[in-house]
């Protein structure tokens, strides 16, 4: 009996039944094989040495690919080599489960006395020895029972455990290196050489058996892995880098806000980082008055009813907070609230609410395309444990807005946005782009026959931009197929921001219509969009892209006049006065103290300039300009100073307007 192989040109051969994907790489070349660590069977990930047992379609995986195939695989063996060391070095250590996670992979394990950071080197030099073992990894399929006999044999409760909790119609897969075996889906490379030598551990931590505070603690071990060392070596310098520019440490040292468990996962403003803020809601308020958007407001706290219509309770009910509609009781014995009344909820996001400002009122095919803004603060109940810093937050204000369209508009207006965005983000300094169409989900609202029609919408609208763009399959909304815009910033990491959904189910559920040209009722098209997302985050990423030293125009405080002498101080106040008049955030700085500790201080509060100034400074109506950053300073006029510094602190899309 034979089977039909097609291969990614197409071509097909005949292979006997049972054949391996070893035995056809082998065959079609022995450099192929070499480099060969697994295949795709008909789309599915898996190892080389399964036998093939009916026709498909083979793709083979290289080790050097760059493929994120290939880096998942390193990565999932190496997680493999870490448990085998572990135990090699402490026996009694139980493991549990090692998933490859962003940018690496974990391991988390059970013992009387956690890992400290000293042990990793350590695990580190055993993990060596393991890979130049160079062990086959082989796999084998055992019963239910005969793997909880192995682990319980072992002592291996937490394994036992897991192989009870594996549906009755999945097989048990048991893959070995040398002597050691661990229960896994699988698949693996070719032999345990395959790993290489570009891995590093990054840290320890501890954490709950499956996640839940009522199991024991575990020592999780985190690394990462990459095809090469110069990748290795890259990354671990980004990541060095990105320690530097952590928003959190950052912020605090620049006075821009703060966190507090009174209020977790929302942010306390201070005056320095609301001028940030400000700056950035005024910068794109212009843009979206300049696009033809009309901004609204609309209520933090809407009835249940909304949500229910909308498809949010059932989907999103558990990330939103919801509070009775009552009046707190008083009585001292009695309960603040009885419970008793109808839900409300604190808006997670702003569409439905837009739907029923649309809604007021007739409108026609000739209304529309009606592009409806909000700088709208939503809540949303992410875990404490998920919070962190300014990028992942409970209150978040969004450059929202809604575009209510037809059908014969979404290109245009997908067009129109498209550009937009790409203005805005090069303003900001980001020029690096990358563009995700992502399709439906395991759960969706809707038919399949509309998902495919917004779908193909949206891919075809985006093709007459212009760009390139790539398919994320699966990672849609619920309610609608979506734009990703992927920012790469200073240090080479990349951060989701913008979206673009295209919706044609919440005008349905919500009743969105509009009088058509031949006096139908049609359901409006429902683009829903932002370009920087949460102002919170985005203005994280910025701190981090830009390490602190903002933009001229957004920075807190744009320039410090700060003396030498005392006998400067009157000088120093009045060129203070003129910046200010000017529209210049300038600080004044006539301490009794050295100009280099001044100096060394506004550096680390990031301020992109000062000037200088002593008795003869002020005798000459000069000023000696320092930039951040920089050696020297520069001495000058104090007005041809103030006029290249009014220059530089006008924001991007006013300076476009005045050329």
């Amino acid at each position: 009996m034979t089977i039909k192989v097609t291969f990614p040109d197409g071509a097909a051969r005949d292979y006997a039944r049972g054949t391996t994907g070893t035995t056809i790489v082998e065959g079609i070349s022995k450099s192929l094989a070499k480099k060969t660590i697994a295949m795709r069977w008909n789309g599915v990930l898996s190892d080389l040495s399964d036998a093939l047992e009916a026709d498909g379609k083979i793709e083979f995986v290289t080790r050097d690919s760059g493929s994120a195939d290939a880096l998942e695989l390193i990565r999932h063996d190496t997680a493999h080599v870490l448990a085998e060391a572990v135990q090699e070095l402490w026996p009694t250590t139980q493991v549990t489960i090692g998933p490859v996670i962003e940018n690496g992979f974990y391991y988390d394990f059970f013992r009387e006395e956690p890992f400290s950071e000293d042990d990793l080197r350590t695990i580190e030099k055993k993990m060596a020895e393991i890979v130049e073992r160079g062990a086959a990894f082989t796999k084998e399929v055992w019963t239910r029972d005969q793997a909880k006999a192995f682990f319980e044999t072992k002592g291996e409760a937490f394994k036992v455990e897991l192989v009870d909790a594996i549906p009755a119609d999945q097989s048990i897969k048991m893959y070995k290196q040398g002597q050691w075996m661990d229960l896994c889906r699988g698949p693996h490379m070719r032999t345990v050489k395959d790993v290489g030598n570009a891995f590093k551990l990054t840290k320890v931590a501890g954490a709950y058996w499956r996640g839940d505070s009522n199991n024991p603690v575990l020592s999780r071990i985190y690394g990462t892995a990459f095809a090469t060392k110069e990748e290795l070596e890259a990354y671990l310098h980004m990541m060095e880098e990105a320690e530097k520019r952590d928003h959190r440490k950052i912020g605090q040292e620049m006075d821009l806000y703060h966190f507090q468990p009174e209020a977790q996962g929302s942010v306390f403003w201070h005056p320095k980082g609301f001028v940030i803020y400000n700056q950035m809601e005024a910068y794109i308020r212009r843009r979206l008055n300049q696009s033809g958007y009309e901004e609204v407001k609309t209520p933090q706290l809407m009835s249940s009813k909304f949500w229910e219509q909308s498809g949010h309770w059932g989907k999103y009910r558990e990330n939103m907070f919801v509070v009775p509609d009552e009046v707190p009781g008083t009585e001292e014995t009695g309960p603040v609230l009885s419970g008793k009344g109808d839900l409300m909820a604190l808006k997670p996001m702003n569409c439905p609410a837009h739907v029923q400002i649309f809604n007021q009122g007739i409108k026609s095919y000739r209304d529309l395309p009606l592009r409806m803004a909000e700088f709208g603060c939503c809540h949303r109940n992410e875990a404490h444990g998920a919070l962190h810093g300014l990028m992942r937050v409970r209150q978040m204000t969004q450059d929202d807005a809604h575009i209510f369209c037809r059908e014969d508009q979404i290109q245009s207006e997908t067009e129109h946005f498209v550009h937009l965005l790409y203005s805005v983000y090069e303003h900001m300094g980001f020029k690096d782009v990358v563009i995700k169409l992502a399709t439906r989900p395991e759960k969706f609202g809707g038919t399949i026959e509309r998902w495919d029609a917004a779908e193909k919408a949206l891919g075809d609208a985006l093709r007459a931009t212009g760009y390139d763009f790539v398919i994320a399959e699966g990672e849609g909304a619920f309610y609608a197929p979506k734009l990703e815009f992927h920012l790469k910033d200073a240090i080479g990491r990349s951060w989701q921001v913008g979206t673009l959904q295209l919706d044609y189910v919440l005008p349905e559920r919500l009743n969105a219509t509009y009088i058509a040209e031949d006096g139908s009722r049609q359901f409006a098209v429902m683009l829903h969009r932002a370009i920087l997302g949460s102002l919170e985050r985005f203005i994280g990423m910025m701190i981090e892209s830009y390490a602190g030293k903002m933009p001229m125009w957004l920075a807190p405080t744009q320039v410090v006049v700060a003396t030498i002498v005392s006998e400067a101080d009157d000088y120093a106040e009045k060129l203070v006065r003129q910046l200010r008049a000017a529209g210049i955030r300038a600080d004044l700085d006539v301490r009794n103290e050295k100009i280099n500790y001044k100096v060394r201080e506004h550096s680390v509060g990031k301020v992109p300039l000062m000037f200088v100034v002593g008795k003869r400074e002020a005798e000459e109506g000069t000023v000696s300009v320092r930039r951040l950053g920089t050696e020297g300073q520069k001495v000058e006029p104090f007005m041809d100073a103030l006029v290249a510094l009014m220059a530089e602190a006008t924001a991007p899309d006013l300076k476009a307007k005045a050329a």
